[in-house]
């Protein structure tokens, strides 16, 4: 790489760091593992920055690189024997008043990862379905489908917090 594409690199990860973090952070629902999903697909990054530099959106391509690189830690065999030893650890109580949060992130834990990128990329980080269907290089259709899925899995498994209209 180029010194001057390296500075760009530098400058748009920088840039970019928190909001990717809290996007991940949304997939996982950890901060560590979102620390540990961030560096890597900022190391993918970097291997195509040539690419993503000229790509019409740097951000949509970075975001699916990081979506992608969620996905298929979430198909290892690995990546489930450690969640599953995670979940088991002692944890400290939460903080009053964030249990509705907790109850959220606890229900898109639930949910097939798919849907759950569908989801936080939808209503997290506010992309259109076009937008979210190119990040996870599927339909549009695929992304209306699995929403509307995603959302009635949440209803079942939070009905305390459905509203009624």
């Amino acid at each position: 790489m180029r010194a001057d594409e390296e500075e760009a690199y530098v400058e748009y990860v920088r840039g970019r760091t928190v909001a990717l973090r809290r996007t991940a952070f949304q997939l996982c629902g950890d901060w560590h593992e979102a620390h540990d999903l961030v560096q890597a697909a900022l190391l993918k990054l970097y291997r195509h920055w040539s690419q993503a530099s000229t790509a019409e959106s740097p951000d949509a391509y970075v975001r699916r690189i990081l979506v992608n690189t969620f996905l298929d830690q979430r198909q290892s065999w690995w990546a489930r024997r450690v969640r599953t030893f995670a979940e088991s650890a002692d944890r400290p109580a939460p903080d009053p008043g964030t249990e509705s949060r907790l109850d959220l992130m606890a229900a898109l834990a639930r949910i097939s990862p798919g849907q759950r990128a569908v989801l936080v990329l939808r209503f997290w980080d506010g992309l259109d379905v076009s937008e979210t269907a190119r990040t996870l290089g599927c339909s549009t259709g695929t992304v209306k489908s699995q929403t509307s899925l995603a959302i009635a899995a949440l209803r079942r498994l939070m009905p305390d917090y459905v509203r009624e209209s």
